[in-house]
Order: structure tokens, then sequence, then C-alpha cells
């Protein structure tokens, strides 16, 4: 199938989705600096632990996002291998970026729609099952799928971030008691027809650890595009210093 055009000589959305969302799509749930800077921004704490910035290279971004968590805080960010000096990296995972070449996407009748009330069994399944960070209004994202057996969430999956002409996949989970029965393919088939009706192009992230879960999305028709490190980084400056 086609993908949204870019050139060579420009950077592909894909390769900073978080930004590209921020600034179009999610503007809503956008928190920037106080100080009326531009070049950095995240997610509503309530909705998604991400930042961005709008050129990692550019140290003006840097400068922004500091002013934007605050000194000696901790920002989550994607696709930075290397801080500037003064930051320090607290945590870094090797993640994986996969993007629907020939997935075949369909609605599934037995897929629900989630909603705020069906949060706190939401937020029950991402313990047990940990597919990746889901907070009290991540479910604004975008569209979520689950089925419910007897009544009970078994199996989820949605949208998350949505820079201009994709849309990921995130929180693809089944309970461990209903594995193997193809639910975790059914919902990623269903979230990207809807995301298909709309004009864009399913993709998504995960571990590159996860191997189990990469054959499945590549056996369904996703395909390797690149991998990019997730990174928690502190911000230089002392937390302690502001209550001394």
């Amino acid at each position: 199938m086609s993908t949204p055009a870019h050139t060579s000589l420009s950077p592909h959305v894909l390769d900073n989705p978080a930004w590209a969302a921020l600034s179009g799509a999610h503007t809503a749930f956008a928190e920037y600096p106080a100080g009326g800077g531009s070049r950095a921004a995240r997610y509503s704490l309530d909705v998604s632990p991400f930042a961005a910035l709008a050129d990692p290279g550019d140290p003006r971004s840097w400068a922004d996002l500091r002013a934007l968590v605050g000194d000696g805080e901790v920002a989550s960010l994607a696709g930075v291998l290397t801080p500037p000096d003064g930051w320090e990296t607290v945590g870094r995972i090797q993640g994986v970026q996969l993007v629907d070449t020939s997935l075949r996407a369909e609605p599934d009748l037995e897929a629900v729609r989630l909603g705020a009330a069906d949060v706190p069994e939401v937020l029950e399944l991402i313990r047990l099952t940990e597919p990746g960070p889901f907070l009290p209004r991540t479910v604004e994202l975008g569209t979520y799928l689950g089925v419910r057996r007897q009544g009970r969430l078994v199996a989820m999956a949605g949208e998350r971030l949505r820079p201009p002409g994709w849309t990921e996949i995130s929180a693809v989970c089944t309970h461990p008691d209903h594995r193997g029965q193809g639910l975790a393919t059914k919902l990623v088939r269903a979230v990207a027809a809807g995301i298909r009706e709309r004009g864009e192009v399913p993709f998504l992230h995960t571990a590159a650890s996860n191997t189990r879960a990469i054959r499945l999305y590549e056996s369904i028709g996703f395909t390797l595009r690149r991998r990019p490190f997730f990174l928690a980084v502190r911000a230089p400056g002392n937390t302690a210093a502001k209550f001394s």
C-alpha cells in the first residue's frame, strides 16, 4: 500500500512522532514552558509521560525542555541517542518502529469502544500485562477497543501518537488467561480499520527485546522501519534546592 510521501532531504515525520503529534492532532493535550518557549512540549501528565523536542540537535530545544520540566526533573523522550552535557540519562530502552505495509485491516464484531468509564478495568489490565505506559486520560488520545468475556475486559488495543498522515497503534495486550486466541491480532486489525478510514497509515512501537510481539506484527503485515531509543533524562539542577 502507499504511504505518505516525503523527500530524502527532510526528516521523516516518524523520526519525531511525539513532537509532530503534540504540534498537530494532539495540540489540546500539549504543555509548553511557562516562559513562552515553543521548542519543547509534553503531554498533560495524566495523559502520557512523553515529552518531545522540536529539534534534538538544537540547544534551544533542550533549554525549553528544562524550563518545562524543571531543574532536576525527569522527562521521557523517544528517538534521542545522547542528551547534551548536564543532562543525565536515567533510563534507556532500545525499541523498534514498525509501519503497516500489507496489514489486512477489518472491523471486529466482538470489539467494543472503551471510554472513561472503562478506565479502572483498563488500568488493571495494563498493570497485569505491562504493554507500556497508560495513564487515566490516555484513552482520550484516540479510539481504544476491547474484548470482553463474561463481562470482563480481557484484551485491548488503541490509538496513541498521531503525527500527520499516521496513527500509532498502542496498548496492545491480552489477559494471560485468554492468550493464544488471536485477540491481539483481531484488535490490531480493527483499530487499523478505523485509522485507514481517515486516510492515515498505522504504525507502532515496541521494545526490541519483545521478539514475540515483533514476530506477530511482521507476520500480519508490519515492516521494521527504524530502531529508536526511548530515554528517561534528568534535567540539570538540583530538585532538593527548591525545598531548602
